[in-house]
């Protein structure tokens, strides 16, 4: 875990230095992380102090790529965040559960047992690495 960490610890700078094509790299590697979090049975897999963070990447990428739109209602988080294109025909999908869950589904993760409601896009659709 701490070869992990340092290693994480090291490449923060050099994409943050960047002009932001590095940036799913990095919101690739959290994800990494809360796996290996996940896998030690460590707090904060999928979410903790990066959050933040992870949620305003993922909401960029997901606009940049044009993915799936959706309105997310977050258990964790005080306001809705937006993802994926921008709406032109009709509403966005619409997601309310937590944001670990929602990472999870973004990532192409497991979520069984979850709770948490998506209409109007399958899981599969959310997935932004596959």
């Amino acid at each position: 875990m701490d070869e992990l960490e340092r290693g994480m610890t090291e490449a923060g700078p050099v994409i943050a230095r960047g002009d932001g094509r590095l940036d799913i790299l990095a919101l690739g590697e959290w994800v990494h992380a809360g796996d290996v979090r996940e896998v030690l049975g460590e707090p904060g897999a999928y979410a903790g102090a990066g959050l933040p963070d992870a949620l305003t990447l993922l909401a960029r990428v997901t606009r940049e790529k044009e993915h799936v739109p959706l309105h997310a209602d977050l258990d964790d988080v005080d306001e809705p965040v937006r993802f994926g294109a921008r709406v032109a025909d009709g509403p966005p999908a619409r997601y309310i559960g937590a944001a670990a869950t929602l990472v999870r589904l973004y990532a192409g993760r497991p979520v069984a047992g979850a709770a948490y409601e998506l209409a109007g896009a399958r899981e599969g659709e959310l997935n932004i690495f596959g």
